[in-house]
């Protein structure tokens, strides 16, 4: 079976990923480095549409599959303006915790929606450790009226979760029948659209040729490593079971943590340390008696 292999991958390109953007959105705003992400992601996409020859088919795709790649591609876009907009206010390591606890909804869901009840206690048990360990990552500061202020990102991360756990649920319906390229170039697209919407709505289209080169260089290394994560993913989830794809994709946060101590020195506490276990040791469960 290589859908595990491709989920593994998917987490390792997705952990680059939040490194890099972090690297690219230090002085430039994160609605417009997320526009120019999405642009670098859908040309990536459509270059491995057309290496794999499955254009053609995309006169075939019944209306059904269409609506649900479209609306994953919404959610998609919604967690990305989100989790981006987090990573501008908050620390990567007190971000990405959050944002991965879309695997919590995503399990919960594939329970729901798809009947994906095998191993169901252990499935139950790894969400618990999940849930805890997020507690314990997410570490309070003393509070003060600039921190308090600050405490945006936590929102901001919040709504990453909530969308990223529809994308997955809304892109297994969608994508059923569908070449997995072809999927992720359609989602691309409706990513695209609402990403610079967002930018013109909010007249940040200017800002765009005031992004200085050296962090220009991150945010499109960010789209790529997010490409080929979604490349991935997205066959990971076509061909295997959800509530398995999800939590390995999720070990991404490993990778995130490990490379913001190296370039960002964003040390763990003990306590945050004991969190990372917890949702690893979880995961692990999920992904390997499921």
């Amino acid at each position: 079976m290589l859908w595990p292999v491709m989920a593994v991958l998917s987490a390792f390109f997705a952990g680059l990923t939040a490194i890099l953007a972090k690297c690219g959105i230090k002085h430039t705003d994160s609605d417009v480095a997320t526009a120019v992400r999405t642009l670098v992601v859908l040309i990536f996409s459509w270059i491995m549409v057309l290496i794999v020859g499955s254009l053609p088919t995309l006169s075939s795709i019944a209306p059904h599959s269409l609506l649900f790649l479209v609306l994953s591609g919404l959610a998609t876009g919604a967690s990305w303006l989100c989790y981006f907009k987090a990573l501008s206010l908050g620390d990567v390591n007190k971000v990405v915790p959050i944002d991965k606890s879309s695997t919590i909804l995503s399990v919960l869901f594939a329970i729901v929606c798809f009947s994906e009840t095998a191993h169901l206690a252990v499935k139950l048990i790894g969400t618990v450790l999940l849930a805890v360990g997020i507690f314990l990552m997410i570490e309070k500061k003393q509070s003060s009226a600039v921190q308090s202020a600050n405490n945006r990102w936590m929102l901001y991360a919040v709504g990453s979760a909530v969308f990223a756990a529809l994308t997955s649920i809304l892109a297994k319906v969608g994508i059923s029948g569908v070449e997995s390229n072809l999927g992720t170039a359609i989602r691309t697209c409706v990513v695209l659209i609402m990403a610079w919407l967002v930018v013109f709505l909010k007249g940040k289209q200017h800002e765009v040729r005031k992004i200085d080169r050296h962090e220009l260089i991150f945010i499109l290394l960010s789209g790529l490593a997010t490409g080929a994560s979604w490349l991935c993913y997205y066959y990971a989830i076509q061909n295997g079971i959800v509530s398995v794809v999800v939590p390995i994709d999720k070990l991404s946060l490993v990778v995130t943590v490990a490379f913001s101590y190296v370039f960002f020195h964003e040390k763990l506490s003990k306590k945050a340390f004991l969190g990372l276990c917890l949702m690893v040791i979880g995961t692990l469960a999920m992904a390997i008696w499921s």
